[in-house]
């Protein structure tokens, strides 16, 4: 379970926009990280995800002519924590207030707000664009004493956060059985176990919940964009909808989508062209 295929992709002609867009639809098949360079990009899989079909048929998808070719190495399951204590993994700091780090780490910033995470995955440390964003988005907003869902967990991050942001009840959902266990974890060492319920499954989970004041899903845009109608069906009238885990040229169709499903748009941020999307329920 906690092995991987490691797909290092080289492109003729290579440019931004290339390994951007193959990197988008790599992530609709399910991969969850990506190491862009002059060349072509490097991508990871877990292995019971992995197929040559389904990389070949992501690559067809990019609609910038180029020709492809692919290699695939396995990569046997380790201790993570350790790889990255090896590679010099660092904490992060999020607009000054909030530090992610690993229990590893002894030089850790002082900050409002202090997340330890331990992943037992490959990836997922709150590095990525979206997750600062979203981070953001938290930090910028008062959500005490508010019920808040939170789709696509993962390592429970943005749960945590919003836990220490006062939330009443956090709500998290994750559909991979590995993030799900480490989430648990995760929420356990931060000592908001009492805040956070863990579902393990998928949209499905939130059907038969009360209706929240939060909506959060950090996750990508095909996934966002099948499943828009629950997350807005969640909300309480007037419950804002906030969104990451897609490209600034997917926000068009983002705000489409929700705009149907009875949401307004209020605004979208950009970092390193991800984006993130805030709406509001309308009455």
């Amino acid at each position: 379970m906690n092995d991987y295929i490691e797909v290092r992709i080289d492109a003729t002609p290579c440019s931004e926009d290339i390994t951007d867009i193959a990197a988008a639809m790599l992530a609709d098949a399910g991969y969850e990280t990506f190491v862009p360079d002059a060349n072509g990009l490097t991508a990871y899989v877990r292995k019971e995800k992995y197929s040559a079909e389904a990389l070949q048929s992501a690559l067809d998808a990019v609609p910038i002519p180029a020709a492809f070719t692919t290699t695939a190495t396995e990569i046997e399951g380790r201790d993570w924590n350790q790889e990255w204590e090896k590679n010099y993994f660092k904490p992060i700091v999020i607009a000054g207030r909030c530090v992610i780090h690993s229990s590893f780490h002894t030089d850790i910033p002082k900050c409002e707000y202090d997340i330890a995470i331990d992943p037992k995955m490959a990836f997922g440390t709150g590095h990525h664009a979206t997750t600062s964003q979203m981070a953001m988005r938290l930090l910028d907003n008062d959500i005490n004493g508010m019920h808040v869902i939170d789709m696509g967990t993962g390592t429970g991050i943005l749960a945590i956060l919003a836990a220490m942001r006062g939330a009443a009840k956090v709500d998290a959902v994750e559909i991979d059985p590995a993030a799900y266990v480490n989430a648990i974890e995760n929420v356990q060492i931060n000592g908001v176990a009492s805040t956070i319920n863990l579902h393990e499954g998928d949209v499905k989970c939130i059907s038969g919940i009360d209706n929240a004041d939060m909506l959060l899903a950090n996750i990508n845009r095909n996934i966002i964009l099948a499943d828009m109608h629950a997350y807005a069906a969640a909300l309480r009238q007037g419950g804002r909808m906030m969104l990451s885990g897609f490209y600034t040229d997917d926000v068009d169709m983002i705000r489409a989508e929700a705009e149907r499903c009875g949401m307004r748009f209020d605004d979208a941020t950009e970092l390193d062209r991800w984006a993130c999307v805030v709406l509001t329920k309308q009455s």
